[in-house]
């Protein structure tokens, strides 16, 4: 059975903040963000330490530090500094749909 590809109101380069888990409270840029298992990467939450295999890159091997995908329902955007849902809307202008921010209602690039 395949697997349902949704449409995300998240995009990556946006600054969020972590709402649930053990990162609470902490603030990143997405890196990525994988639609089909609605998931994201938020630079500098959720680190998970990894055992890695020498390999080419990291001859030595050992334990490194990365961070892990969060599942999009517990990210929020941050605009002015604070959170904010996000919906779209049509641009009577240029007949687009655009994101913005709900709590300001003023329009996401």
């Amino acid at each position: 059975m395949a697997t349902k590809k949704i449409k995300l109101k998240l995009k990556v380069g946006d600054i969020v903040r972590v709402m649930r888990g053990r990162s609470k409270g902490k603030e990143g840029k997405i890196i990525f963000i994988d639609t089909e298992k609605q998931r994201a990467i938020v630079e500098g939450a959720n680190i998970v330490k990894k055992h890695e295999k020498p390999n080419a890159k990291n001859p030595q091997g050992g334990i490194v530090e990365k961070e892990a995908p969060i599942h999009i329902s517990n990210l929020m955007i941050l605009v002015d500094g604070k959170p904010s849902r996000i919906g779209r809307r049509l641009n009577p202008e240029t007949d687009k749909l655009e994101r913005y921010a709900k709590k300001t209602n003023e329009t996401l690039k």
